[in-house]
């Protein structure tokens, strides 16, 4: 019986050390090598001074397909004022959806194919899509999403990194 209630101790902390995890940003984004969709190569890095979405999706996944007009709005809005999206695809989407998603759209932002998984995995080994990070102009991660979120919540925390 004690052992059942250590166990039961055990699993709830775990349970919330993980709920921990995913919900509280990380300190710094990881340093990671982008090839857009047009061959650009950038980095993390050369993103400092901005603030940057750094969002996965798939063309597969309905709710990033329903965010994307959503995306390119504030894309639009804020591009001006520094900000930047690097919309990552997902290693098993597609080179060629990918492709012809971004280009029938029109996306304003770049474009990445994770065909590897080195970009997920460098972010905390993203598996579910959407998924994003928010990243200040320092290249702190101020906020990380996980499927639908709050637009105007995320519209305040753009302007309040953009001013910061």
């Amino acid at each position: 019986m004690k052992a059942l209630k250590i166990g039961i101790v055990v699993a709830i902390a775990l349970v919330g050390l993980l709920a921990w995890q995913l919900s509280s940003p990380s300190r710094s984004a990881p340093q990671v090598g982008f090839t857009s969709l047009q061959n650009e190569q950038f980095s993390t890095e050369d993103l400092r001074g901005k603030v940057v979405l750094v969002k996965f999706w798939a063309t597969s996944c309905v709710t990033c397909i329903q965010q994307m007009p959503d995306t390119i709005e504030t894309y639009q809005q804020y591009a001006p004022k520094g900000y930047e999206v690097v919309a990552v695809a997902m290693d098993y989407d597609p080179l060629d959806y990918v492709r012809t998603y971004a280009q029938t759209r029109n996306l304003p932002f770049k474009v990445v194919h994770d065909a590897s998984g080195d970009i997920a995995r460098a972010f905390g080994n993203v598996q579910l899509t959407p998924t994003a990070f928010l990243i200040d102009k320092q290249g702190n991660i101020v906020k990380r999403y996980l499927g639908n979120y709050n637009k105007a919540e995320f519209i305040n925390t753009v302007e309040q990194a953009l001013a910061g």
